[in-house]
């Protein structure tokens, strides 16, 4: 089935966590795989943080060696997954384990519930990899997750994002100046909608 269609015809047509899959794994897409970020994903890290894109539209994290980017890896992504169940995920070609980018869920002290990013290399940008990622991200919130609110922070000049986010139905919030920012990013919402009664979200 071909992506477009795939994202079309429902949000269940993919598996989270595959029982024969590490519990690393969160998500597979027709094309993809989305799984935790480790610590040997460095080099990949490194280069994603380092691309111009990146430090425009999400800022300069200061990380620019693979060591750094491994220490960034341990003291930023990995306690995530431990302390809210959820974090950002690496997205790599499901045949080849190619990453790709990376997508996921934030906690913020700022916002009042996580919010979504997502940031993928130029070479893979454009092609309907960050729309994939970030429909099943959207779903997993709900039903893996148990959210009921996502958000979204965007610079205003980042056009393509603000248009996936409109396609993924996320609403216009106002604007948000962050901690030690100068210039508002743009704030965006979802509601989720509840689990059916009796149902719990999927663990």
């Amino acid at each position: 089935m071909h992506y477009d269609s795939w994202l079309r015809v429902s949000a269940h047509d993919y598996s989270l966590s595959h029982p024969i899959v590490t519990m690393a794994f969160l998500a597979e897409t027709p094309r993809t795989r989305l799984r935790e970020i480790e610590v040997t994903d460095a080099d990949f890290i490194c280069t994603l943080l380092n691309q111009p894109s990146f430090i425009a539209n999400i800022g300069d994290r200061g990380v620019r060696t693979p060591a750094e980017a491994a220490d960034f890896i341990g003291s930023r992504y990995r306690p995530s997954y431990e302390q809210h169940g959820f974090g950002l995920y690496l997205v790599e070609d499901g045949h080849t384990a190619t990453p790709m980018g990376m997508c996921g869920l934030v906690v913020r002290p700022v916002l009042p519930g996580p919010d979504i990013g997502f940031a993928f290399l130029p070479s893979f940008e454009g092609q309907g990899y960050a729309l994939e990622a970030a429909t099943v991200m959207v779903h997993a919130a709900q039903h893996r997750f148990g959210l009921h609110e996502l958000h979204a922070i965007v610079q205003p000049s980042n056009a393509r994002s603000l248009r996936l986010l409109g396609r993924l139905g996320f609403d216009p919030a106002g604007a948000l100046t962050l901690p030690g920012e100068t210039v508002a990013v743009r704030l965006l919402r979802r509601t989720l909608m509840p689990a059916p009664a009796g149902t719990t979200a999927e663990r």
